[in-house]
């Protein structure tokens, strides 16, 4: 479930300068940026497989990384919204990024950026994730706590 996977296979090849653009992926255990990127990256896959989403997977997610009582306010936002709460839209992006915001009292922000969409026709949502201490989220909204 983590995407902490590096994305360059290793080869060995004769020595020669490569064109070939090289992409990684790194975190920290315990981390607050790397906790919600692990949650985003797999929640998004989970809800991405458009033949089957993984609806079993998504609800281990949110009963893993959510309060319970931000849960239940999410699912009331939801219910009111008619739209995905944690990913605040009715699609799933094509792409994310997540930036850390700093601590917040006695929790941590991360920014979390989804685009929508692909080419010329691409839209971006900012959230912005609230961890508490023990690094479960306790808040996702458009504006910060900051």
């Amino acid at each position: 479930m983590s995407t902490q996977a590096s994305a360059q296979a290793s080869v060995h090849a004769p020595a020669k300068v490569s064109t070939a653009a090289q992409k990684s992926v790194s975190g920290t255990s315990g981390q607050a940026v790397t906790r919600v990127a692990d949650f985003y990256g797999t929640y998004v896959d989970a809800k991405g497989d458009y033949t089957v989403p993984d609806v079993t997977l998504t609800a281990a997610l949110r009963k893993h990384y959510l309060t319970p009582a931000f849960a239940k306010r999410l699912a009331a936002w939801e219910k009111k919204n008619g739209a995905d709460g944690i990913l605040r839209a009715q699609n799933v992006p094509a792409r994310w990024m997540v930036s850390d915001n700093g601590t917040v009292g006695n929790g941590h922000e991360v920014i979390v950026t989804l685009t929508f969409g692909s080419g010329e026709t691409t839209q971006k949502t900012k959230l912005f994730v609230l961890l508490e201490r023990y690094n479960h989220i306790v808040d996702i909204d458009t504006t910060s706590a900051r």
